[in-house]
């Protein structure tokens, strides 16, 4: 009897599309050191993202607040998991404002780690870095990408008004891989819901969402899910590539090409949405000033 042939790790063959180069220049370990003295944490770093040394060197980053200890599970996710214990760092806010003033940023991306363990999910902190980081930076633009709060309307009346540009929540995947993909606790229909209510709530707000590709989806999945963030008066859009960042996370089934990418790019603004990233190294908030200054744009031209 022949032995079973073992399933091939695609991970271990990524395409000539994915390679990109380690990180490195002079201003990438400027912001390296920078962020080590202040405690800081940049998901770029805990999620392994592959652009971080364009980013970095460009004098961006994507920060993550609430910690580096998430209270959800998520099998794609390469943050640490566990129980933060209700602890935060009370010097957050004036360490992230102070860093993000230094680096001369226009534009920052907020992220953040799942804190069930609070209340309020981290509201309050969140509302804390916000605003200190406008007292330093008075004219930059700033996006959250946040958690869902449990979907708690009181939690995310308070987030719709905490004075952010861009309100940002990945529902990741289709509908019929959330259960697979992410923690139990997060719903894809939940994950509906709080964009949607957070933009009826705050109808200034710009709201995103992205898809990982490359986990079995269909390409009908796709499609329906790009109409369900449509209906839900989300903006903004990023496909990516999931990459797996350890043995012991999803396997990646398909590296879904570049052409692939540009065709559902034409499909999403089609479907309707403003602005569109697209592509096998794009991540949650790749180029996110570039987008919201291409979408302010097209609201000119046409107003």
């Amino acid at each position: 009897m022949e032995p079973t042939p073992k399933k091939k790790d695609l991970s271990l063959e990524k395409p000539r599309w994915l390679k990109t180069e380690i990180g490195r220049g002079e201003t990438y370990f400027k912001i390296k050191k920078d962020l080590r003295s202040r405690k800081l944490v940049t998901v770029c770093e805990e999620a392994k993202c592959p652009n971080i040394s364009t980013c970095w060197n460009t004098g961006t980053a994507t920060f993550m607040i609430l910690g580096d200890t998430c209270t959800r599970a998520c099998r794609f996710c390469h943050v640490k998991t566990g129980d933060p214990a209700g602890l935060l760092d009370q010097d957050e806010p004036q360490e992230v404002a102070e860093s993000v003033r230094d680096m001369n940023l226009n534009y920052l991306v907020l992220t953040m780690v799942d804190r069930d363990d609070l209340p309020d999910g981290g509201a309050n902190h969140i509302e804390k870095v916000v605003k200190a980081v406008r007292q330093l930076s008075p004219k930059i633009r700033i996006e959250l990408l946040a958690g869902d709060f449990k979907g708690e309307e009181e939690i995310l009346k308070k987030i719709a008004h905490c004075g952010v540009d861009v309100f940002s929540h990945n529902i990741e995947t289709v509908k019929r891989l959330t259960p697979r993909v992410r923690d139990a606790r997060a719903h894809y229909e939940q994950s509906l819901h709080v964009l949607a209510f957070v933009k009826q709530i705050n109808q200034t707000l710009y709201t995103k969402s992205s898809l990982m590709l490359g986990l079995g989806e269909k390409e009908e999945e796709i499609l329906e899910s790009l109409k369900d963030l449509r209906d839900h008066g989300v903006s903004f859009l990023t496909l990516g590539q999931y990459m797996r960042p350890t043995k012991k996370h999803l396997s990646v089934k398909e590296w879904v090409k570049p052409e692939i990418f540009n065709s559902l790019k034409q499909k999403a603004y089609e479907i309707g949405f403003l602005e569109v990233a697209s592509g096998p190294l794009v991540r949650s908030s790749y180029r996110a000033n570039e987008l919201y200054e291409l979408a302010i744009s097209k609201l000119k031209a046409t107003s």
